[in-house]
């Protein structure tokens, strides 16, 4: 029985067919369980020969070619009509497959019957997502941020594609993958989550091949987003849920031209036009609802927008770019061998002064000194300053370039600053835990950093963790974790002194040196690992040390 067909379109790759296919070829479910299907769009280079070398090298390769195109949507949708595979994976010609993918993802949408299983993606054109937060057996776009990840590179169970006729649109198509994602995610009755192993690359080709050359205009653009957001309106009764995932084109691109960046870069009759169009879509396509259950500065932007006030767009933008996050690190230690960071995080205006609300009269009205001057956002009222409110710390392996999210959430919380203002903050404590932040087993041996992500009023940052100008940098000795046990170093430096950890490989660190170790980092003796050396044989200290240039090394890589 075939599981998988992972479909591959083709045009003019070149070299890198080679460097993907190992990792299509290769998978640990077995050659004779899955199948690769590429289908070439009419290639005019050497694709069409390197194919066939695949092909006749590996029995679980089939190639088909076809008259070009122009975009991938055609090829993707033969592939899917000569596919023989329970489940279709999407994987694009510049991109890999972890060794273990297939087998993970088919096996968590096995167990669960599911449409569609998301596999955590890594790579040079992947940041951090809290989609793939944690592994998640069952949900459903009611219940999680599924639109947050509107790639199709994931694996979709055969006969549900065809049941609902859902196909990719032909020809030069923009958003042509978030349209297919839209249909996918209303209709889907089962979605899974692999998030605890990383298994699509998502790479960033060189010679700039992953984007389009051709030049979009505004129209053009929002033309074809129209087409995304009539399909959740087919896809959903009309109300909180389609308001809520309609809500994400709004934030994301409806608002991205008359926000910054964009709204500062762009000037004159180009500006114009942009304004225009997404004014008018604002207007025309999405119900009040959208914008009304949007943050703070965000609503406030679409206000301005219905109204019509370009040029307090732009000054909000100015204003609203120069707001920039304050981290406190209130605490950390270590606990039971896992890293405890108690957290805090704000917004400060280009002044310095902390971002608030302030209470008239039983109303919670935006920074009066934020808003000052610009016309048409006097008063401007926060129902709920915790609207869209959340921050949380991330782990960033910078070797393989992926993003962990340990355990504990910041939760929102008002500040009361005197008289009637209140700064919106996010707090509480995170848990690193050494053993299983990656998932299946401890840290791997190499760099860590720790960044902080947060979002308030409807602005969205993230920093580095690092203690705030002025504030103390809470000093940890290293801890032994596992078996065979390996080093975890905490350190701040590099840019800002952010917070690092450093992860030396499996060590023969006795038992007795592993406690003293734990004890030094537990009691966090006053005078630090240091003093706990001195105090131990000559063999027994050299020992520590080298362990700790080891992870220091690590460190500076």
């Amino acid at each position: 029985m075939i599981k998988v067909s992972v479909v591959v379109p083709i045009y003019n790759a070149g070299s890198y067919i080679d460097r993907c296919a190992p990792s299509l070829v290769n998978q640990s479910l077995g050659a004779d369980a899955y199948e690769v299907v590429y289908v070439d769009d009419g290639s005019t280079d050497d694709s069409a020969e390197r194919l066939g070398r695949l092909a006749e090298e590996h029995a679980h390769v089939r190639v088909y070619r076809q008259e070009n195109s122009g975009w991938p949507g055609k090829p993707r949708n033969v592939g899917v009509d000569r596919a023989r595979g329970e489940y279709v994976q999407f994987v694009d010609q510049d991109d890999e497959l972890s060794y273990e993918a297939l087998e993970r993802l088919y096996a968590l949408a096995a167990r669960n019957g599911s449409d569609i299983v998301l596999g955590k993606v890594h790579g040079t054109m992947q940041g951090p997502s809290n989609v793939f937060k944690r592994t998640v057996e069952r949900c459903t776009a009611a219940d999680a941020p599924l639109f947050e990840s509107l790639t199709p590179h994931k694996m979709f169970r055969r006969d549900f594609l065809r049941e609902h006729g859902i196909r990719f649109p032909e020809g030069r198509v923009r958003l042509e993958d978030q349209l297919f994602m839209a249909r996918t995610y209303v209709r889907a009755k089962t979605v899974s989550i692999l998030g605890n192993y990383p298994c699509y690359r998502w790479n960033r080709r060189e010679d700039g091949g992953n984007n389009s050359s051709r030049r979009i205009t505004a129209d053009d653009y929002y033309g074809h987003l129209g087409n995304v957001v009539e399909a959740i309106k087919e896809g959903t009764q009309p109300g909180d849920l389609q308001d809520r995932l309609l809500r994400r084109s709004y934030r994301v691109e409806l608002l991205r031209p008359v926000s910054e960046p964009r709204v500062l870069r762009r000037t004159g009759k180009d500006l114009e036009e942009y304004f225009t169009t997404v004014r008018r879509m604002a207007m025309t396509s999405y119900p009040p609802g959208v914008r009304e259950g949007l943050p703070a500065i965000s609503r406030l932007r679409a206000e301005l927008l219905v109204q019509g006030r370009l040029d307090s767009l732009v000054e909000l933008a100015r204003r609203t770019e120069r707001i920039k996050p304050h981290v406190e690190v209130e605490d950390m230690r270590w606990r039971n061998d896992k890293l405890v960071i108690r957290t805090r995080i704000g917004m400060v205006r280009a002044d310095g002064e902390p971002l608030t609300v302030v209470d008239r009269g039983g109303r919670m009205l935006l920074d009066p000194e934020l808003l000052d001057g610009i016309e048409g956002a006097e008063g401007w009222e926060v129902p709920d300053p915790f609207s869209y409110a959340y921050g949380e710390l991330i782990v960033h392996d910078t070797a393989g370039n992926h993003w962990w999210y340990p355990d504990g959430e910041l939760a929102p919380a008002l500040v009361p600053l005197g008289a009637d203002r209140h700064r919106v903050v996010v707090a509480g404590e995170t848990v690193i835990d050494p053993l299983t932040l990656t998932g299946d087993g401890p840290m791997t041996p190499g760099a860590y950093q720790v960044w902080a992500g947060a979002q308030l009023l409807g602005v969205g940052r993230r920093p580095r963790l690092a203690p705030a100008r002025g504030g103390t940098r809470i000093s940890l000795g290293a801890v032994a974790v596992g078996a065979p046990p390996r080093l975890v170093s905490p350190t701040w430096a590099g840019p800002g002194g952010q917070l690092r950890l450093a992860v030396s490989g499996p060590g023969r660190i006795g038992t007795t040196r592993r406690l003293l170790l734990r004890t030094a980092a537990d009691h966090r003796l006053r005078h630090g690992v240091r003093e706990v050396l001195r105090r131990l044989p000559r063999g027994v200290r050299h020992s520590i040390r080298a362990a700790a240039r080891r992870a220091d090394r690590w460190m500076l890589r």
